[in-house]
């Protein structure tokens, strides 16, 4: 996430002349909520992903709010399973559009609030207009990456889920063994193989059953783990990213981290600080307001 500057120095911070629309993305439906900062929000739903209706919306929007077809149209959703694609699309429309973090969206402590998704397009209406009025600090911005810079990160974040996977894979059927007393240290390999052919007959029909399901999906894992580790080493001797190779050749960081680090930190993100490397990172200190 981007840290933003405080204020719009030698801006325009004025709200005339503007189409202001707030996005809340759900499963099944979109809500949205546009206004000019004149009249009360005009609110839509519409099916997810129907972008051809976001655009109907905005023309009667600006239709009720007598402005011109030309008219710039500020746009924000809150970053999720959407992804980016979104922003892209609404990009080629012309709009000026934000991602952002929805950890960083206020909320109101003092008491127990009502949640819906209009409040929450509303709420985001008006954040959308403090923000383009010079509080920039009213929330935290995603920087958006390339398609490109999007889909290097597929592998090594695959990898990742794959090892999760495996581990639940594992501790599924040591805890299945347990349930009669029969405990392994690896589960896999030659001496599961004799292991197992041993004790396979003890076990009744139907635990046996599930045992062998769940080791069969764990050789998928690692036969799927193997294959990614291996393209992800050819890429770091490749030389395809120097700054990989780089990294890959400092002592504790091998082809993994190497990949990881290029990706995610210094593939694509620009930081201007101390602070927002920490905050990318998560190291960044919160306070607590009681």
């Amino acid at each position: 996430m981007d840290a933003p500057d405080t204020a719009l120095h030698g801006q325009n911070t004025t709200t005339g002349g503007r189409l202001y629309m707030a996005l809340e993305l759900g499963e099944k439906s979109w809500k949205l909520s546009l206004g000019d900062c004149q009249r009360a929000p005009a609110r839509y739903t519409v099916a997810a992903g129907d972008t051809t209706a976001v655009l109907a919306a905005v023309a009667n929007a600006r239709s009720r709010c007598h402005l011109g077809a030309d008219t710039t149209v500020c746009s924000c959703y809150e970053a999720g399973r959407d992804g980016f694609w979104l922003h892209r699309c609404l990009a080629e429309q012309g709009f000026v559009n934000l991602v952002v973090d929805s950890a960083s969206i206020e909320v109101n402590r003092r008491a127990r609030r009502a949640k819906t998704d209009r409040l929450d397009s509303d709420k985001l209406l008006s954040m959308l207009i403090r923000y383009h009025t010079g509080e920039r600090r009213v929330w935290a911005v995603a920087r958006i990456p390339t398609p490109e810079q999007e889909d290097d990160r597929r592998l090594h974040r695959e990898l990742e889920r794959l090892r999760h996977e495996r581990t639940a894979h594992t501790y599924r059927v040591r805890s299945l063994l347990v349930l009669h007393n029969l405990r392994v240290k690896y589960v896999g390999g030659r001496l599961w193989t004799h292991w197992w052919a041993r004790q396979r007959e003890l076990l009744l029909p139907g635990l046996r059953a599930e045992i062998e399901r769940e080791y069969e999906r764990l050789t998928l894992v690692r036969k799927q783990i193997r294959l990614l580790e291996a393209q992800q080493n050819q890429q770091v001797r490749s030389g395809a990213h120097p700054g990989m190779t780089l990294l890959s050749q400092l002592a504790g960081i091998g082809a993994g981290s190497a990949s990881t680090l290029i990706r995610e930190l210094f593939g694509w993100r620009q930081f201007r600080n101390r602070r927002e490397l920490a905050g990318c990172l998560g190291l960044a200190p919160t306070v607590s307001v009681g």
